[in-house]
């Protein structure tokens, strides 16, 4: 007789909003030290010109919070999962993309709410764009998201809490201890081709 597993326990309500308010944390706090970090060399190098910087470290702080939400709103929504079969190194950087993409949509979606709630005409949105500012801003962007997903989908692929002790092993003897010997013996071995068979002689 087989062994009937017992079905897996589903999480909680309180355990799932502790593992996205968690997951909300990581991803905002990544995305405000790189906006931090961008802010204060604008600052820096425009105070040189006497010139004041739109970029504050408030504007990177609130732009860090919007775009995580919208990066969990967008995999709530399953976007990209339509590629998940190509390589992880494509499917990284065509989710990069298509996140960038759905950032820009809800930055579309603040204008027009701002000129409506000041009862402007939404149908000049597209012409009082900034192109060189939107364009900048979505490269910036995209960098930030291709080491974001890349980690994260990593992560993914190797199963929930085996990348991050990966990481919390000694630098000098990374793979040392048996949670870190079991992730590399779980790792797919490339094939080996045989050896060519050498001719014999008389």
């Amino acid at each position: 007789m087989t062994a009937i597993n017992p079905p897996t326990p589903k999480p909680t309500f309180r355990q799932r909003a502790t593992h996205e308010l968690k997951d909300y944390l990581i991803l905002s706090g990544y995305l405000a030290v790189l906006f931090c970090a961008i802010s204060a060399y604008t600052q820096l190098l425009l105070s040189k010109y006497d010139v004041d910087s739109e970029l504050t470290f408030t504007f990177a702080l609130i732009n860090a919070l919007v775009i995580g939400k919208v990066i969990l709103l967008g995999e709530m929504m399953h976007l990209g999962r339509r590629i998940e079969a190509r390589p992880l190194y494509q499917f990284v950087l065509l989710k990069s993309i298509l996140f960038t993409l759905l950032v820009f949509a809800f930055h579309l979606l603040e204008e027009v709410i701002k000129r409506i709630y000041h009862h402007l005409p939404t149908g000049t949105v597209l012409h009082k764009l900034d192109l060189e500012k939107i364009t900048a801003s979505s490269i910036i962007i995209l960098c930030a998201f291709i080491p974001l997903f890349a980690f994260r989908e990593l992560g993914r692929a190797l199963g929930p809490g085996r990348l991050s002790a990966l990481f919390s092993q000694p630098a000098a003897q990374p793979f040392a201890t048996e949670p870190a010997r079991s992730l590399i013996s779980s790792l797919p071995s490339e094939p080996t081709s045989p050896a060519p068979v050498q001719p014999k002689y008389p």
